[in-house]
């Protein structure tokens, strides 16, 4: 398992590209890659969600326009870390914009999160979803394809991608048939196709490594997206309310955020050492990690306390929404030596303490993610 020293020493002084590092999962990307000395280029749309994890950690309104050197601060007074070298607000759809941006600052490696990565918002709105998971990244692989500078591309995609036959008791594999059933898991699938047609045909050749990595569903402090659980439970908890849970019985991959972003940067710097590591990978917890929405549920009102508690809506109503996905991690294991961090009682127990801090502060809550991170890096022995 590759230490986060090794980490720290490969990527020091790399410029790293991050698309969609204002969302959740960007902001935490963002954060890591700063203490790990790397200089972020990021580029995104602004934050989809007011309060927004972005804005806590930078600044108020930081997410919604330009900005460069972009710092954190770090807990005991400590000096403010830079996270973020530029952070450009800008549509990946508009391919004149991403080129001029992806020339200029000409990225040594590539991290792709860039998305509309809402299933329920996918039924909404499912042509501009096609045109931000698939043409975004048909834009992002084309600039790379005209100016091969980066050496390492990772496709961030979904354990959605999947034909879903909801079996019991099994876990998706990497060779398993891509065929995502709604406009949000389909545009996925399409994403993949995209990428490892790109890197067939193009990329392999010029030298540019890429991978694609399948995550299960991501949790943890600083989430405020719609139609997510912990989100949901979260302004639950913050405004005295019942937690209203559509699908209490589905079974989802959860993992803690951490985990993810982890692998992310562990597959970029492998592949950019030796490319025979690209490929395409699940990146989920192990089976005793997969849990009902329920059993979520009732892990975060233990952890937070003051009497929260759950129901579900008198007549559920809603598009499909699978009740069954599990990700067999099998390979990821296998090939680097990689197993998860955190189960889900400290994972949940991670959240409540963000959020409790929140409530406080931004300061307090940035000193309490700031923790996080060095206790799931030691935790990890990484």
């Amino acid at each position: 398992m590759v230490s986060f020293e090794e980490l720290k020493a490969f990527y020091r002084g790399k410029k790293v590209l991050v698309t969609g590092h204002t969302g959740f999962k960007g902001s935490y990307l963002t954060v890591l890659l700063g203490l790990l000395g790397a200089k972020v280029y990021g580029y995104a749309l602004k934050a989809g969600t007011d309060p927004c994890l972005f804005d806590i950690l930078y600044g108020s309104g930081v997410s919604s326009r330009s900005e460069t050197q972009l710092h954190v601060r770090l807990p005991g007074g400590q000096s403010p870390v830079e996270s973020i070298s530029e952070s450009h607000i800008a549509d990946i759809r508009d391919m004149d914009e991403l080129e001029a941006f992806y020339n200029r600052t000409e990225p040594d490696i590539v991290l792709h999160l860039a998305a509309q990565p809402i299933v329920r918002e996918g039924y909404r709105i499912p042509r501009e979803t096609y045109e931000i998971n698939v043409m975004g990244t048909v834009n992002l692989l084309e600039c790379v394809r005209r100016n091969p500078c980066c050496r390492s591309f990772l496709n961030v995609t979904t354990d959605k991608v999947y034909l879903n036959e909801e079996r019991p008791d099994y876990a998706y594999r990497e060779e398993d048939k891509l065929d995502g059933y709604d406009p949000y898991a389909n545009s996925k699938s399409c994403s993949e196709l995209v990428t490892h047609s790109y890197s067939s045909s193009f990329l392999k050749a010029a030298g540019v490594a890429v991978s694609t990595a399948r995550a299960g569903n991501v949790i943890g402090g600083g989430d405020f997206s719609p139609d997510r659980i912990i989100p949901d439970c979260v302004r639950a908890a913050v405004s005295r309310r019942t937690i209203v849970v559509r699908n209490p019985y589905s079974v989802r991959p959860y993992q803690f955020v951490l985990e993810p972003l982890y692998v992310y940067l562990m597959i970029a710097m492998k592949q950019a050492e030796d490319p025979s590591y690209a490929g395409w990978y699940n990146v989920g917890p192990d089976t005793e990690d997969c849990v009902t929405t329920g059993k979520l549920c009732d892990l975060f009102m233990s952890s937070y306390g003051e009497g929260l508690r759950w129901e579900t809506p008198a007549q559920p109503s809603g598009p499909h929404e699978a009740g069954l996905l599990k990700l067999d991690n099998g390979k990821l294991k296998k090939t680097f030596g990689w197993k998860p961090v955190w189960h889900m009682d400290r994972t949940v127990r991670a959240i409540t303490d963000w959020t409790k801090a929140w409530v406080q502060s931004n300061e307090t809550a940035n000193e309490e993610l700031i923790r996080q991170i060095h206790e799931f890096m030691l935790t990890g022995s990484i």
